[in-house]
């Protein structure tokens, strides 16, 4: 039992702080919570490093969790985007709020964007190493939930909207998962993952897709993407950051680890399918979006599907999990950096509104641009490595045709990005002239910064 309770610090760490912010900020005056995000960023780091240090290893708690080195990689992914949603939620207004926070309207949303953050940090690190059909339900319920309450924090029509949305999605496909752990349990008398091994045939198969059902829903993949735009679009920017960031990365190893675990049921090609409807449906959307969050939505869309490229070769290569754990590094790097430069200036809400970025504030043009770039796959940016490392697995896992179709998406998708990045550096005067918030400046800057670095690191190893 103790090495169970050990297997699962990480976890324990960051609802700790869940727990501790949420009596620290009770006391604290509305507007004035700093404190909170102060220790969900301790509780965070402190989840990182037992994460990388921690000597457990292996199953634990009868083979339902998985200790190893994908989910040592979830862990401190998804620990390092909570720091860093932390520190842009620092910024005034950030969250929505008024300037000072003690409006009504924005009394105690430090303290709930903190704590519900970290909630759902806990059940995306869940997901990445549930190896059982009921536990991989409850996490997905608990990476889910926590978002919808975050997606209305601004307590303003368009947030509620979103928030409904979002929880109403979740609602639905969290059913579907569930009834088809259900239907699973039934024809395999279990729900572990190796009692599932021997299921053929299309009743299994039934079950394995109303599983996936909620998965796609939790990582923003067609066809369970409706939420998406309207979710993001009616948030502030750090909270759009974290609804396309945090659940993400467990649910895609959540994938890959179902993926393994039922060879007699041609997850493969349902996750092809997925993969392509993603990323093309995805493309296709963001073509026509002025909105700039909106835009972003659909951009997260088509991410997904390069992401489950090497999902898909799960079964065939050694090398999709090596490259399914650093391309979603690589994202969320990038993606943040986007976040966090829309989060420095929230009042630019269309691409017209970026004209003569450049002129006034370079650095944050040239992070934006960094960033844009990252997501398209360019080098020298860390996500040009994460995409090579994902197309070349399928290429080696006999897929060809798919990383074909990945690659053309990407092609077409730097249409949309370079129509965002042309007026930041026009020559025209600049459309706002709003002040820019320091930390999601800083951020954005930090992280550019690092995607570049990393594609350095990313060579050499």
């Amino acid at each position: 039992m103790t090495r169970d309770l050990l297997a699962l610090a990480p976890e324990a760490l960051l609802a700790l702080g869940a727990v501790l912010g949420l009596a620290v900020g009770t006391w604290l005056p509305p507007g004035r919570e700093g404190a909170v995000r102060g220790i969900g960023v301790v509780a965070a780091l402190a989840a990182g490093v037992v994460a990388v240090a921690a000597p457990v290893a292996g199953p634990a708690f009868g083979g339902t969790f998985a200790v190893d080195g994908a989910t040592a990689a979830v862990r401190v992914i998804v620990a390092g985007a909570v720091v860093v949603t932390l520190v842009l939620a620092g910024d005034p207004s950030a969250l929505g709020g008024t300037p000072d926070r003690a409006s009504p309207t924005s009394a105690r949303v430090d303290t709930a964007f903190a704590v519900l953050l970290q909630l759902s940090a806990v059940g995306a690190m869940l997901l990445g190493g549930a190896t059982d059909l009921l536990l991989l339900a409850s996490a997905v319920l608990l990476a889910g939930l926590p978002l919808a309450a975050l997606a209305g924090l601004a307590r303003d029509g368009r947030s509620t909207e979103a928030a409904l949305k979002y929880f109403l999605s979740s609602a639905l496909f969290g059913l579907l998962a569930l009834a088809g752990t259900t239907l699973l349990l039934g024809l395999a008398g279990a729900t572990a993952y190796p009692a599932l091994a021997g299921l053929t045939g299309p009743a299994p198969a039934v079950g394995i897709v109303l599983v996936l059902a909620g998965l796609l829903m939790t990582a923003g993949a067609v066809p369970a993407h409706f939420w998406v735009p309207d979710a993001v679009d009616g948030t502030s920017p750090v909270t759009g950051a974290v609804l396309t960031t945090t659940a993400k990365v467990g649910a895609l190893v959540a994938l890959w680890r179902l993926a393994l675990a039922v060879p007699g049921v041609p997850v493969p090609l349902l996750l092809a399918i997925v993969a392509v409807g993603s990323m093309s449906l995805g493309n296709l959307a963001a073509f026509a979006q002025t909105s700039l969050r909106r835009l972003l939505a659909y951009s997260t869309v088509s991410q997904v599907g390069y992401l489950l490229v090497p999902v898909v070769v799960a079964r065939e290569t050694a090398l999709a999990l090596p490259a399914l754990l650093g391309y979603l590094a690589a994202y969320v790097v990038t993606n943040l950096a986007v976040f966090a430069v829309l989060a420095a200036r929230p009042q630019a809400l269309e691409i017209g509104d970026q004209r003569g970025l450049a002129r006034r504030h370079p650095g944050l043009a040239v992070a934006l641009a960094v960033g844009l770039l990252g997501l398209v796959g360019t080098p020298p940016t860390v996500v040009f490595a994460g995409k090579l490392a994902g197309f070349t697995a399928a290429l080696d896992g006999g897929w060809a045709w798919l990383a074909g179709v990945a690659v053309l998406n990407s092609i077409a998708s730097l249409f949309y990005y370079l129509r965002w990045i042309a007026p930041v550096f026009s020559a025209g005067d600049p459309v706002l002239r709003d002040p820019v918030a320091p930390r999601a400046r800083a951020v954005a800057v930090v992280l550019s910064a690092v995607s570049l670095v990393g594609t350095v690191a990313a060579v050499v190893s």
